[in-house]
């Protein structure tokens, strides 16, 4: 179909084009299958029609245009294949013609001159091949049923038709002297036949075992080669088909063509180390000396011929879809064709050879034919030059892990078991004092590039280990971005210099953008990098960021970063990318560069297309490693690692630069010219077109200035990074220095941290702030801790070293290396004074023994300690009988003893000297005094491994002298403060990240003021500050708590507990609320009746059914129902969900599924009723652009995004009108939704089992944001009021303090460390104040508030219970609380406070209960709304606090006693909550409530209306009168629930239905002593409803086995007769059984029920309630089954009771779940 100015355009499969006016009037009619180029069958499957034009497409691929004055010519524009697959292929032999044969059964001729279709001829049988004979006249074609034929080309005439194969016949060829013909089938054999013996079978060939695939001749026509389904190769002599096995007789033979898959010839077309068959047809073109092959995966390729060798390069050409199924050269080589199988299409390439070429360089790109989009070979070129060491090694770095910090939420779900048994025991708190990162030694240099800038204010940005640093030069210090949780990898710098974006590894790894002066984070972008991020640029506008990642592909992706959203992504490369960069001119280009790669992309939607730059004849790509755009956009330079450098125009090489020695692996582009850096470790300045090279500067010792921050390690370091601003170029090296180069020539040494290899040494000194380190880099360094910061010595090592200490004095140094020899060295001078080599492994912890020093002990991987004596210089004692490597090592006191751990988690004791192994019982090593400890293991330490420690191992510990608090380091990164002891399992700790990987060595100094760290492969070697409790400053922003949730429960109390437990179910799930049992109605098998009534009945007519009260007046069936009234208000389980609107004017709530907006003034309500389950929260929206504005969401199913999946509906109040559906992701249902500062953003929280927290756009519907929450429920989650970032959730024993990066959502758990004995209870509400103030209401009463995220102050019993409920007023800053409090003089349940939550005003509620429990509060002018857990709302006068109740509701359900007075539009409600009420329908309001003490099951009026009758749950039942509301009688004759009462119609009797299965009479003429005068026997189960006769003479009982019964009055007897029951009128009829009301169960009712019904007063119509919460109306009676019906939604599950008011004018109906009685309008038909 299709749609233009003039009207539409559709067509068919009956071959017709019709068009029809704008009305969709006919206009006319093409008959496609009429016109000259028609045939049966055609079938048209798109049209479009513009003006005098329509084009037509047709299920068998044509396209035809049709004007529409000739509408009988249509002019053939496209036509191809169509049905099955395309295999066959022929070229003819002179001329420039391709035939074709398909399933389809037509072969095709086609002119590769004209790209036209020539002939077509259709055949019997679908064609699999082809073969035109040497002289172009004959045309054979193989079939699918195993025969040949042969046409004439010029007339497409029969020659022969042969069939002597049963299978398909794949392949044929003529011989080159045109005698014979070869036909290959998939029965293995080749037939030969003669050609001029009119093709006479003359030869057999049988040598195969599989299915023939290709053949050739030789050019003297005397072999065959064939290939089959196996790949054997086989040869044949010609034309009797011997085979040929000698290989002599073969090495001569010349072929006529080369169609095959297997030779010598073609071993390149297959990969290496494969042995797939993929590739279906291959041909050679001898002359240009290359040849095509076409495979499975819809590529066509070009390679040189003859290709030797496996793996050969080639040219790759996209196009077709899946497999390739042929390809051959046309007879001139000029074109190529290629067929596809399944995509039915013919394919023509032109062939451009070599020479051509380099004549095409000055063919704009665009047309170029270079390279039709091909991308190099998969296979490694042999003609690459060695790659440069260093680039080699950085291609070897893995950085995959084998578990991610991001794994450790699943790793700790898995052992939860573990946890379950530690949570029951006591733990151990974490300690007081905490640690600040102070310090960082290194910088990542050695894999990384271009990662060092200036920013802004002349600070110094780069990065180490899993830390952004901002370093100030000026005065030597750092700030820390601690946002990342892995190695960062990359990083670049916004061009106003202010922001930064770094990338880290990880598994689904984030970039994250931040501000280095606030150091706050902006953005967080991941979902698309896998493992890492080797690579971000900024554009020059800097809204877009482009990364790599470094998974396979190299994934390159394009972001819009302040929104978080991905714009395009492609695949990169195979091999590594080095650097990202985009144009500056044009954000929609970029450039990559890497191994063998440069390509220059174009976003292209959400792709970028990616084009190889041109490096001219027969060149080679070679390895970049670093790029830059030029002066214009067309200009770009990129550096090699053979050291030029390329200068390139749009996609080509214009020329290169010798510019350093080894790799150019930095560049920077300046205002005129550009700055390069190298291995060779020269930074030269050039001019701007990189003619001449104006100055160099080489990194050399003697050029350091002397206000250096440490030593260079060599001259001339490799270069890995350069900028330039503040009149100094910047140079990060290699070895992990960051210099400064001034103009002049002077370097100032700023930074610096070991080079590449793992550090694992570390030692503090003995009594001076220094430390020492050493590392597999083959160094040992000496570190000055104190604010000067900088390396003091360095030496080099012959080997790697993995431990080293200090003598007690400070003067020697001992260092333990990797080759299993030790020094000890001069402290000061690093000389050496002595070495040993005694062992062959690696020495992996070394010691002096404390006092004097006399001892060494060393340690090493093959499981001994050797002791010597540092005086005598000899080893006097060896410790045996460790089972693994020794890990670490400590001395007693008084140098005696040797406590050691080993890999295998063994605790030994060792006596010293001797070496002699002691075994000592736990408790006396705790008491023996340790110089030292470092060990992990013994039941001091069992608290510091982690519930997961089978996947990570505690590496190090130290203690602090006075032996309270130990450090720990483990593999995960982690440092770790706990409290010592850390005794039983699962210690609590304070957590710090900013290593990466392993924290391999942790050491307090010697004063404890500081703690360093080392990290393992990150090289870094960090210094943290020690913070004494109450003395640290509220920075305190580093720390994350423990692990585990706080086992202190969060407090009790019986609300939160039923809101917290409660399991809502959806509607369309829900199952009876009665326990009925039996066979519903609509599947019982009907006996038929013993006088089947004559046609024509001479009997009386049938009596009414129904009595009914308007005998005179014409009947008018009631056609609809309208929503009038509500009475109801969740508040049981639901908060903050009634606001006022309008100021004040109206009041906008909800209950079961219904939005109510409610008229203070008037009493009215408006619904909105799009929901179509529960709704559990609404939010207003608070900004003036979006006024009356409204957010619900409801319970739901899974979240699949079906129907029945929760979802939040954005709506006007004042129009109802739907804005926005939001299906959410929450399965079970949205719980708390809140709008952010601008109104354009939505957050919403789930109650699936992550408790989802998502921020929605909502007026798009999209989703921006979304993260798993809390493992338990969340209440509330509110944006801050100010913002549209920060917002806050509290839950169970949970409160977060979150921010909105991009689309990535950032938390912070409250902390609550300053306060005395402050522990995480259950938060239930949120409020907030300026400067960043949060308040958040407790389940003990109290309030706390907090400061950022740290708890500062605690308001102590705000109320006496829970404080359900907050609410901060914008425009003034006061804040109200609502809780759960008995009413008394000072106290109230809402408290009106100033904004800081000082001082406060109580109101009380006038509602008469014995507590008030408040759920939502809202201010207004003057007023304050509160709704409470009693379902009322109130208006509380902030003045006079008087209290107006707006709304009243049943408490508690379900409410299942419904009755309407006899004449007024009055009707009462009995419910679980005890309570009676009178509701009057025209004042919109409930009139009267009696509390009876027990919950009341059923009621009824007394055909007078002077009566009212209540029956119990506990089996009283109670008649008042209704003028005084006295009691006028009560009964209790039955134990269990009273399930329905009625006055008969002539007042006289009262009978009453039980759950015991009997119904009472009692007679009411008697007086109030209410004596049983009898009582209906053998009733199935028990009662539901009942119904009076209208001569009060009969009483229809329905039960709870779904059987109707009828019963005399009062004698109770069964009346059996069914001739006489169904001529019996009825006063009322409320039953849901009878075959009068059969229509009125539905298929769905498997699981549920119908619960209720009520026939109109008319008599006429039939409402019933359901256990799916519906209302339908019916005709009456409904004899048929799934009568029609209509329905109206509204209710929660499981309706319990529905009634007819007087004069039909409305329905009640009452509610289960919902507790709310809905009053419908009933529309009746006009007369």
């Amino acid at each position: 179909m299709n749609a233009c100015e003039e009207g539409f355009a559709t067509g068919g499969r009956d071959g017709c084009v019709r068009l029809w006016d704008l009305n969709f009037k006919p206009i006319t009619v093409i008959d496609l299958r009429e016109t000259d180029q028609g045939y049966k069958g055609l079938s048209v499957r798109s049209v479009c029609w513009r003006g005098d034009h329509i084009l037509v497409g047709t299920q068998d691929s044509e396209i035809f245009e049709i004007v529409v004055h000739e509408r009988n010519k249509p002019f053939l524009i496209m036509q191809g294949h169509c049905e099955g697959e395309l295999w066959a292929l022929a070229v003819h032999p002179t001329k420039p013609l391709a035939m074709t044969g398909s399933d389809d059964r037509s072969v095709r001729i086609w002119s590769l001159i004209d790209h036209a279709l020539i002939a077509r001829c259709n055949m019997e049988e679908p064609i699999r091949c082809a073969a035109v004979s040497t002289d172009g006249i004959h045309l054979a074609l193989g079939m699918k049923d195993g025969s040949f034929t042969v046409l004439r080309v010029r007339d497409m005439t029969e020659v022969v038709h042969i069939k002597d194969r049963k299978e398909a016949i794949h392949e044929l060829k003529y011989s080159p002297d045109g005698n014979f013909l070869a036909v290959g089938s998939n029965d293995s054999s080749v037939d030969i036949y003669g050609v001029v013996q009119r093709y006479k079978k003359i030869g057999e060939c049988i040598g195969s075992l599989s299915f023939i695939t290709h053949m050739d001749w030789s050019s003297d026509s005397k072999y065959l080669q064939t290939n089959d389904g196996n790949g054997k190769r086989l040869f044949y002599r010609m034309p009797s088909g011997k085979e040929v096995s000698s290989k002599e007789e073969l090495k001569g033979v010349q072929w006529a063509s080369w169609t095959c898959v297997s030779g010598v010839e073609v071993n390149g077309i297959w990969p290496k180390y494969s042995d797939i068959n993929d590739i279906n047809s291959v041909d050679a073109n001898f002359i240009g000396q290359v040849m095509v092959t076409a495979d499975d995966y819809g590529i066509v390729k070009l390679f040189r011929y003859p290709c030797l060798r496996k793996g050969a390069k080639f040219k790759k050409y996209l196009g077709h879809s899946a497999h390739v199924t042929n390809v051959r050269w046309s007879h001139d080589h000029q074109w190529v064709v290629s067929i596809g199988g399944a995509d039915h299409s013919v394919f023509q390439w032109k062939f451009v050879p070599d020479r051509k070429l380099k004549d095409s360089l000055h063919i704009a790109p665009q047309e170029s034919l270079v390279d039709s989009n091909s991308d190099e070979s998969d296979s490694d070129q042999s003609d690459v030059p060695e790659l440069d060491s260093e680039i080699e090694q950085e291609t070897q770095i893995t950085y995959r892990r084998q578990v991610y910090k991001e794994d450790l939420p699943q790793l700790k779900e898995q052992c939860k078991e573990k946890r379950k048994s530690a949570a029951s025991k006591r733990r151990e708190r974490a300690p007081g004092n905490s640690i600040r990162l102070h310090f960082v030694h290194g910088y990542r240099g050695y894999d990384c590039r271009s990662n060092l800038f200036y920013t802004q204010t002349g600070e110094i940005v780069y990065h180490v280990a899993a830390v952004g640093v901002v370093y100030n030069r000026q005065q030597n210090t750092q700030r820390f971005y601690l946002g990342h949780d892995d190695d960062i990898l990359c990083l670049a710098i916004h061009p106003l210099k202010d922001y930064v974006a770094t990338g880290q590894v990880g598994r689904d790894s984030s970039i994250h953008i931040w501000d280095t002066e606030t150091i706050r984070p902006l953005s967080v972008l991941k979902g698309y990098h896998q493992y890492g991020v080797c690579a971000v640029d900024f554009s020059a506008d800097g809204k877009r960021l482009a990364s790599v990642g470094i998974d396979d592909n190299h994934t390159i992706v394009l972001w819009d970063w302040k929104k978080g959203e991905k714009l395009s992504a492609v695949r990169g490369s195979k091999d590594k990318i080095f650097v990202v960069k985009i144009n500056p001119y044009m954000p929609e280009k970029l450039i990559t560069v890497g191994i063998k790669h440069l390509k220059f992309w174009r976003r292209a939607g959400g792709g970028l297309i990616g084009r190889k730059g041109c490096i001219g004849a027969m060149g080679r790509t070679d390895t970049m490693m670093c790029a830059v755009y030029g002066w214009t956009e067309e200009m770009a330079f990129s550096g090699t690692s053979t050291g030029d450098v390329c200068i390139w125009r749009d996609v080509f090489l214009i020329k290169t630069v010798k510019a350093h020695d080894g790799p150019v692996f930095s560049m920077h582009a300046l205002e005129k010219g550009f700055v390069t850096g190298g291995k060779d470790g020269v930074v030269a300045l050039w001019d701007d077109t990189f003619e001449r090279c104006l100055k160099t500067y080489a990194i050399k010792r003697a050029a350091l200035a002397p206000g250096s921050k440490g030593l260079l390690l060599e001259d001339n370091p490799s270069i890995r990074a350069i900028s330039l601003g503040h009149g100094h170029i910047l140079v990060g090296t290699k070895n992990g220095e960051i210099l400064e180069v001034d103009k002049s020539g002077p370097i100032t040494l700023l930074v610096q941290g070991h080079m590449e290899g793992e550090v694992w040494g570390l030692a503090t000194h003995p009594h001076l702030p220094i430390c020492a380190t050493v590392s597999d880099d083959k160094t040992l360094r000496i570190w000055d801790l104190s604010p000067s910061h900088c390396m003091l010595a360095v030496r080099k090592l012959k080997k790697g070293g993995r431990c080293c200490c200090f003598s007690p004095d400070g003067k020697a140094l001992a260092v333990g290396l990797n080759d299993g020899s030790f020094l000890i060295v001069n402290a000061d001078t690093l000389e050496d004074l002595v070495s040993f080599q005694h062992r062959k492994d690696v020495i992996s912890e070394i010691r002096f023994s404390p006092g004097a020093g006399k001892y060494l002990a060393v340690a090493s991987c093959d499981n001994f300690v050797d002791i010597y004596n540092v005086m005598s210089s000899k080893r006097v004692g060896i410790c045996k009988g460790a089972s693994s490597y020794i890990t670490h090592m400590d001395w007693d006191v008084r140098g005696k003893l040797l406590q050691v751990n080993t890999g295998a988690k063994e605790q030994l004791f060792f006596e010293a000297p001797r070496g002699k192994k002691q075994t000592i019982p736990t408790l006396e090593v705790e008491k023996i005094g340790w110089a030292s400890w470092t060990s992990v293991l013994g039941s001091c330490c069992e608290g510091i491994w982690p519930i997961i420690g089978e996947v990570t191992d505690v590496t190090a510990s130290c203690l602090t002298s006075d032996s309270k608090v130990l450090a720990t380091g483990d593999d995960f990164g982690f440092v770790k403060l706990f409290r010592y002891p850390a005794k039983g399992k699962f210690g609590k700790f304070k957590r710090y990240v900013a290593h990466s990987t392993h924290v391999t060595n942790v050491r307090w100094t010697y004063d404890d003021s500081l703690l360093v760290t080392v990290g393992g492969a990150d090289t870094s070697l960090m210094l943290w500050t020690y913070e004494m409790e109450g003395h640290r400053d509220t920075r305190q922003c580093d720390s994350e708590e423990s692990d585990l949730d706080s086992e202190e429960d969060g407090g009790y109390d019986s609300d939160v507990t039923r809101e917290n437990e409660i399991n809502y179910t959806i509607k369309a799930l829900s199952t009876n609320i009665r326990p009925m049992f039996g066979i519903k109605p609509h599947l019982q098998q009907k006996e038929p009746t013993l006088d089947e009534r004559p046609p024509v009945s001479r009997a009386l007519p049938q009596p009414e059914k129904l009595q009914t009260n308007n005998v005179g007046k014409k009947k008018r069936p009631i056609e609809d129902l309208i929503l009038e009234l509500v009475f109801g208000y969740r508040g049981k389980d639901c908060r903050n969900n009634v606001h006022y609107l309008n100021d004040g004017a109206d009041v906008i709530y909800h209950t079961a599924s219904i939005g109510i907006l409610y008229n203070v003034a008037t009493g009215s309500q408006s619904f909105y009723q799009e929901h179509n389950d529960d709704i559990l929260c609404l939010t207003v929206n608070q900004h003036p652009k979006f006024t009356n504005i409204v957010a619900t969401g409801q319970v739901g199913d899974s979240a699949d995004m079906s129907a029945t999946a929760p979802s939040i509906h954005v709506w006007d109040a004042m129009n109802k009108q739907t804005l926005s559906v939001l299906r959410c992701y929450h399965s079970k249902g949205v719980c708390s939704v809140s709008f952010s500062a601008t109104g354009k953003l939505l957050l919403s929280v789930g109650l699936d089992p992550e408790h989802t927290i998502t921020i929605w756009k909502w007026q798009e519907g999209a989703k921006i944001a979304s993260r798993a929450g809390h493992n338990q429920r969340i209440f509330v989650a509110e944006f801050r009021p100010d913002s549209d970032t920060q917002f806050v959730s509290v839950g169970v024993k949970h409160v977060r303090f979150w921010t909105l990066a991009g689309r990535a959502l950032l938390s912070k758990k409250g902390l609550l460390s300053s306060i005395e004995d402050a522990r995480m209870q259950t938060m239930l509400s949120v409020a907030f104040g300026a400067n960043n103030l949060t308040f958040t209401g407790t389940i003990s009463g109290d309030v706390c508030v907090w400061k950022d995220h740290v708890l500062i102050r605690i308001v102590a019993k705000a109320h006496n219970g829970p404080v359900f409920t907050m609410y901060t007023t914008l425009r003034d800053g006061l804040i109200v609380t609502g809780g759960k409090e008995r009413p008394s003089k000072e106290g109230g349940a809402v408290k009106l406070w100033d904004q800081e939550l000082k001082r406060c005003r109580a109101f009380r509620l006038e509602t008469g209960q014995m507590t008030d429990c408040v759920r939502s509060v809202c201010r207004g002018k003057g007023k304050i709304l509160v709704g409470t857990r009693n379902a009322e709302i109130i208006e509380v006068g902030e003045k006079n606090a008087a209290c107006n109740i707006l709304i009243n509701g049943h408490m508690d359900g379900p409410i299942w006693g419904l009755a309407t007075h006899p004449s007024r539009d009055f009707f009462l409600s009995a419910a679980e909550d005890g309570t009676v009420r009178l509701w009057d329908i025209a004042e919109k309001k409930m009139l009267n409530k009696v509390s009876l003490g027990h919950a009341a099951r059923t009621v009824c009026y007394s055909p007078e209306g002077d009566m009212v009758a209540i029956g119990m749950k506990n089996g009283e039942f109670i008649i008042l009168l209704v003028t005084s509301l006295k009691i006028w009688g009560k009964k209790r004759d039955r134990r269990s629930a009273i399930q329905d009462i009625r006055f008969s119609p002539d007042s006289r009797y009262l009978a009453v239905g039980s759950s015991e299965n009997a119904v009472d009479f009692y007679d009411l003429t008697l007086g109030p002593t209410l004596n049983r005068v009898s009582y209906c026997k053998d009733i199935p189960s028990f009662v539901i409803q009942m119904d009076f006769s209208a001569d009060s003479c009969y009483l229809q009982v329905s039960t709870g086995s779904y059987k109707r019964q009828v019963y005399e009055v009062p004698s109770g007897k069964q009346l059996v007769d069914q001739a006489v029951i169904d001529r019996i009128t009825w006063a009322t009829w409320t039953s849901v059984l009878g075959d009068e009301v059969i229509g009125i169960w539905s298929r769905h009712a498997e699981k549920a029920d119908v619960n209720c019904a009520c026939v109109s007063h008319s008599g006429i119509n039939l409402v019933t309630g359901d256990d799916f919460g519906m209302v339908k109306l019916f005709d009456f009676p409904c004899p048929e089954k799934f009568a029609k019906h209509k329905r109206f939604l509204g209710h929660s599950a499981h309706l319990t009771n529905i009634r007819f008011t007087s004069g039909d004018r409305y329905v009640v109906s009452a509610g289960g779940d919902d507790c709310s009685l809905f009053v419908w309008k009933c529309v009746h038909m006009p007369h």
